[in-house]
């Protein structure tokens, strides 16, 4: 992080929760702009299966993203578990959505053009906060231009039957596939939800379960860029959210990386992968940005 703090302005911020905690931000710009310039705003969700992640771990993601994309980014610390439970971290990104809309002159953002993103447990949230605010009919909605959904969790494992029945073959689905690949097998993704959840969610609960959405609580969604791993349980669940967001009009950009497992990014340049991710967020919010048009078949585009 040292070698970009001089290239870029960083600010804390303090956001007023519903229930009166301080959640903690922190807002990321390039210092080359002129801070008399409003520029779009990219919202930033960690990963960290809900348990893990600061405003720090994300200071290299957030201040990357603010020098190659002209975007103010905010990063947003929700609650974690064990101590805050099912539905706090949502409540949380929502309320920090709302409130970058209002106090986007604090970090001379442009209100009007907002995208949101995360990681894992970010994607999750990213894809749960845009059905949300179409499905109350937000004012703030207007201002979502898109969501970039890095290797999501978009199902609840014990409400994973309707992903199965999408599936030719659910023998081979990356539940199984993949039960006991590195960083995220199987039995660390149960021990992340039995944290985050005291009990099953509800099936049509869209926080917990994105990619159940009918068809008509995804059509009019903000254009979506997915950057899926190959050897990730979730692998599958993203697939069949981008495919079933395309089916509705949504503009989506679907990107697979090959051979590598969940969270793979941790290692650095050691992969060539990492460089790929990189590029994958940075376009997937430009292109968010560009108002780009639907296509009628869903195009992957597999990088390794």
């Amino acid at each position: 992080m040292k070698p970009l703090a001089s290239k870029v302005h960083i600010k804390d911020h303090s956001i007023r929760a519903r229930d009166g905690y301080t959640i903690e931000a922190r807002s990321y710009r390039s210092a080359s702009h002129p801070y008399d310039r409003p520029l779009p705003i990219y919202i930033h969700y960690h990963g960290g299966g809900f348990l893990f992640g600061t405003l720090s771990s994300e200071d290299t993601t957030c201040s990357l993203i603010a020098l190659n994309v002209e975007v103010t980014v905010l990063n947003v610390n929700y609650r974690h578990t064990p101590e805050n439970l099912f539905p706090t971290p949502f409540h949380d990104s929502e309320d920090a959505f709302e409130w970058a809309i209002s106090h986007a002159a604090d970090f001379n953002g442009d209100a009007s053009r907002i995208v949101i993103g995360g990681i894992s447990a970010g994607g999750q949230i990213a894809a749960a906060l845009a059905q949300t605010k179409k499905r109350e009919g937000a004012a703030s909605y207007k201002s979502l231009q898109g969501q970039v959904l890095m290797i999501p969790c978009l199902a609840h494992p014990e409400c994973y039957e309707p992903v199965l029945k999408q599936m030719k073959s659910p023998e081979i689905s990356s539940y199984r596939e993949n039960e006991f690949a590195p960083i995220l097998p199987m039995s660390r993704m149960k021990m992340f939800t039995d944290l985050l959840y005291p009990k099953t969610p509800a099936l049509d609960d869209r926080r917990a379960n994105p990619s159940g959405a009918s068809p008509e609580e995804l059509k009019g969604l903000p254009p979506a860029t997915f950057g899926i791993a190959g050897l990730d349980p979730l692998r599958d669940e993203a697939i069949l959210y981008a495919k079933l967001l395309t089916e509705q009009g949504v503009p989506t950009d679907v990107h697979i990386f090959k051979g590598v497992p969940h969270g793979f990014r941790r290692f650095g340049d050691k992969l060539s992968a990492s460089k790929d991710w990189d590029g994958v967020m940075h376009d997937g919010i430009r292109w968010a940005l560009s108002q780009p048009e639907a296509v009628e078949t869903m195009k992957i585009k597999v990088h390794g």
